[in-house]
């Protein structure tokens, strides 16, 4: 009797225990089911994201497949319509590559390029965003001033850091006898430096509207508390701001990493195509070099799986050491 009464009192007044599965509308046949399962429950979704899902198709997965192809072949351009025969070469074309001295400076360039670019970018992108969060007056000002270089095209912003850091430009002029010599971009030691630089300062502002929307979802109790306990404003940044942000950090990373990979623009401008003596080439602007220039896309694509391979096997460690904790 005292068994039965816990029973009724454990299915009536106490754990419910877990909720029944709901059952299928009565009278849906196995393949409704069956299209439920595989469109979800509000099939309109996919719909809507179906735009998105060919322009990533189109854009990024078709290429990226077609050069891993191409890697693989002899391939040479043709007029369109022309059948030619693109002979399977095995792995001779990445043979090529990893005995190219030039295509192991390139990828010790821009090495170089992320050690100095990715942990500045992080590093002011977060201080400043706390900053302009805390300022009061004109903070539209300062928020749209560090965002202005990011959408300025970058062929009017070279003009600028030519006239600065040329031989006779202004930032020699105020060095004097401390200037570089040879100068910046045309110095095999500092033209990349003075490339990462330069890309760090352009994109500033966008990884700061990252971080100012990151801090918006820092609740302030959490730095009234560190207040109470006696911490300061540096204590309530490493103990309050950086934890907070920690997805943004990552996002940040990663971001700042791929468009380091990519770098093609600002070389090709500043140091007149990966000057001096290929100190400044990028392996993207060596696969143009190689693909366009020199008719070599099989070479070029080789160049272009390797680095793809090296930016996730980044993002991979990026992954484990910042966003471990994030899902």
């Amino acid at each position: 009797m005292t068994t039965d009464l816990a029973g009724t009192a454990g299915r009536t007044g106490g754990d419910p225990g877990p909720a029944p599965t709901p059952a299928p509308p009565a009278g849906e046949a196995p393949p409704a089911r069956k299209r439920r399962r595989l469109l979800g429950r509000h099939p309109l979704g996919l719909l809507l994201a179906a735009p998105y899902i060919v322009f990533v198709l189109v854009v990024f997965a078709y290429p990226v497949v077609f050069a891993v192809w191409i890697s693989f072949h002899d391939y040479f351009f043709a007029a369109p319509g022309a059948v030619v025969d693109r002979p399977f070469v095995g792995f001779d074309n990445y043979v090529d590559v990893l005995t190219d001295s030039d295509v192991w400076q390139s990828f010790r360039n821009v090495a170089v390029f992320l050690i100095i670019n990715v942990p500045l970018t992080v590093v002011l992108s977060i201080v400043l965003a706390t900053a302009l969060d805390r300022v009061v007056h004109a903070r539209t000002f300062f928020r749209v001033s560090y965002y202005v270089p990011f959408v300025t095209a970058s062929v009017a912003v070279v003009a600028v850091w030519l006239f600065l850091f040329s031989r006779d430009g202004l930032v020699n002029t105020v060095l004097g006898p401390l200037a570089p010599d040879p100068s910046w971009l045309v110095n095999p030691l500092l033209a990349m430096p003075t490339i990462a630089f330069f890309v760090t300062w352009k994109g500033l502002g966008f990884y700061i509207l990252l971080y100012l929307a990151a801090l918006q979802n820092v609740p302030k109790e959490l730095y009234e508390s560190a207040a109470m306990d006696g911490g300061g404003r540096v204590r309530q940044f490493f103990s309050v701001t950086v934890p907070g942000v920690r997805t943004a950090t990552f996002l940040v990373l990663l971001l700042s990493t791929i468009t380091g990979a990519n770098l093609f623009t600002e070389p090709y401008l500043l140091t007149g195509g990966g000057g001096p003596n290929g100190a400044s080439t990028s392996p993207v602007l060596l696969m143009y070099q190689r693909g366009i220039e020199q008719q070599n896309p099989g070479v070029a694509a080789a160049i272009g799986v390797i680095l793809i391979i090296g930016v996730l096997l980044l993002a991979w460690i990026q992954r484990r050491l910042v966003g471990r904790d994030e899902s």
